[in-house]
């Protein structure tokens, strides 16, 4: 398809552009994806917000989680459930209704160590870090959405990304044996966000160009993660400030 086409230049003509210079398709159908997308991405956002508030407002989970031997494996579980899901979530990310039931199972549990966290964190340093992941969400998906319209590509920052990531998680392994103080940790959570910021970049230019209409479960679930781990890394840092 190419700019000859009468149904190409009639999405440009009601106001509907390509998204990008090389766009092949119908630009109403992408938007339609697009849009899809991210009200699932809110709906995920406003259950980890009803999840974290019930854990954080119930005195009694609290404390069951500060003062018992079980509690505390109790979270680390929970802590390593969501990446449990994603397997099953990824092989029925294309198959209704599974992939909607393990999506809100991840989402819950993805949710229920976010709840704890804040559950032992200033209000003040939450509300921090939720402005500024907001700021820095919507910044960076409007950045993308500008760049692709003018033809850039973020698809190269995929291998350095998994690379960047896979050197965090290392060193968030070291940090429990051998904890390295809170200088260390303001490091830790500063590049942290700077690989999280990345990768909204590249999975929002993945839903622009690359992810197929069947694929808006998987979509949303990397998207949603990114976000969660950006709140996350930001607090780390707003914490080790406060401390």
């Amino acid at each position: 398809m190419t700019w000859n086409n009468p149904n190409r230049k009639a999405d440009v003509e009601g106001g509907v552009g390509p998204l990008y210079p090389t766009m092949m398709e119908n630009p109403e159908l992408r938007w339609g994806f697009i849009r899809k997308i991210y009200s699932i991405v809110s709906i995920q956002l406003l259950l980890t917000i009803a999840v974290a508030s019930v854990v954080v407002l119930v005195d009694p989970v609290k404390v069951f989680f500060a003062t018992t031997s079980i509690g505390l494996a109790v979270y680390i579980f929970f802590i390593f459930v969501p990446f449990i899901i994603l397997c099953p979530l990824y092989y029925y990310h294309k198959k209704h209704p599974y992939n909607y039931i393990l999506l809100g199972l991840y989402t819950v549990a993805l949710a229920f160590p976010v709840g704890l966290t804040c559950a032992f964190t200033s209000g003040k340093i939450i509300l921090e870090s939720v402005i500024l992941t907001a700021a820095v969400v919507i910044s960076l998906t409007l950045y993308t959405f500008w760049a692709s319209k003018r033809g850039h590509d973020f698809n190269f920052l995929g291998p350095f990304l998994f690379g960047a990531l896979m050197v965090l998680i290392l060193f968030g392994f070291i940090q429990l044996f051998f904890p390295l103080g809170k200088i260390s940790v303001m490091i830790y959570g500063c590049l942290a966000s700077l690989i999280f910021c990345g990768y909204i970049i590249y999975d929002t230019d993945n839903l622009i160009k690359r992810h197929n209409y069947d694929e808006y479960i998987w979509a949303a679930a990397s998207l949603y993660l990114d976000i969660i781990n950006l709140f996350m890394t930001l607090m780390t840092i707003f914490r080790a400030m406060d401390s």
